[in-house]
């Protein structure tokens, strides 16, 4: 019997030893995978808050890119809208009275497709009046309004 218990002995003892290390080996293996995935998290976390931030300034810049699009294309619009203006006088005679009038007629056009019908303005006429004066000074459409080739710009904020 004491021979099978010096057998036995060293058996039980190196079973026994293996059984330690494989339960201290598996408790840093679950160590150091915690902590790889402690930095997992955090370098998700670090992609997913520069992921936000890249698609907050993404949308932002595709905004102002289609607010200045937009701003372009209107002000091409205008850039092609252009008023036609025509002028001449007329004398209308009543028995001994005979009274002269400046007809100032205007559209406005946009390229070449007429946007109005002709607006017709009928003003009398002094013996002095000026008619190159008289027809810069009544006009329907301002001419500073309607042509924004002639508007100052502003400054655009880069």
């Amino acid at each position: 019997m004491e021979a099978a218990l010096w057998v036995l002995l060293p058996g039980f003892v190196a079973i026994a030893s293996a059984m330690l290390a494989w339960f201290i080996m598996q408790s840093r293996m679950e160590v150091k995978l915690a902590e790889q995935r402690e930095t997992l998290a955090e370098l998700k976390g670090q992609l997913k808050a520069e992921k936000e931030a890249m698609v907050g300034t993404l949308q932002t810049a595709i905004r102002a890119a289609e607010e200045t699009a937009k701003r372009q294309a209107f002000d091409n619009f205008l850039g092609e809208l252009k008023v036609e203006q025509r002028h001449y006088t007329r004398e209308n005679r009543m028995l001994m009275n005979s009274r002269k009038s400046l007809v100032l007629q205007e559209r406005m056009y946009f390229r070449n497709i007429p946007l109005s019908d002709w607006i017709e303005h009928e003003i009398t006429l002094d013996d002095a009046a000026d008619v190159d004066r008289l027809v810069q000074d009544m006009t329907v459409f301002d001419k500073a309004v309607v042509s924004i080739a002639e508007i100052p710009r502003r400054k655009q904020l880069a």
